[in-house]
């Protein structure tokens, strides 16, 4: 008889990645969200991830302590667009 040792699987961390742009004929225009990838889940701050919606609301959000994400890589691709990436636990 063969034994079957037992295998846990490794909790994924839950990742968001949002691309955000800001309207360039309107200085000092607010970043809104252009389009939003999410691997595993982003309760209770999915209503924030909607194209459209200002990033800032979302950041607010993502980055409560109760919620745990933090940004873990963040780049402008040009000086009215960008890329974030946020990581939980």
């Amino acid at each position: 008889m063969i034994s079957m040792a037992r295998v846990n699987a490794v909790p994924q961390p839950d990742l968001v990645l949002i691309y955000w742009s800001r309207n360039p004929l309107v200085p000092g225009s607010a970043r809104r969200i252009q389009s939003v990838r999410v691997i595993g889940n982003t309760s209770p701050c999915t209503f924030t991830l909607v194209p459209g919606a200002r990033l800032i609301n979302a950041l607010n959000c993502l980055l409560d302590n109760d919620i745990g994400f933090k940004v873990v890589y963040r780049h402008k691709t040009s000086a009215i667009s960008g890329v974030l990436l946020l990581k939980r636990k």
